[in-house]
């Protein structure tokens, strides 16, 4: 039987990260891309912050002005969602198995 090995990063960024750092490359404060995008400042902030998910239609947005494909922000909100289900299913087996 051919073993194979899945490849399980101990942490993954939140797409936010990103986000801040293009911010202060581009000069921008979260105010500015709220205007820019017509987004809220509190939902902004609470993508740096990796509260709230980039949604699609965020995305478009955030292409728009930082000129960062949509998809590229899709597919780094989806692997960040998918390690955060799998630290808390980790966490939620750990919790049934003695």
């Amino acid at each position: 039987m051919n073993k194979q090995t899945k490849y399980k990063p101990n942490f993954v960024s939140p797409p936010g990260e990103t986000l801040q750092e293009l911010l202060e490359q581009f000069n921008l404060s979260q105010a500015d891309l709220a205007e820019r995008t017509g987004r809220p400042k509190k939902t902004i902030n609470e993508i740096i912050q990796g509260k709230s998910a980039i949604t699609p239609e965020t995305a478009l947005q955030f292409q728009r002005v930082l000129k960062t494909p949509a998809h590229f922000w899709l597919v780094r909100e989806a692997k960040y969602r998918a390690w955060l289900a799998e630290q808390d299913d980790d966490h939620r087996l750990k919790g049934d198995v003695p």
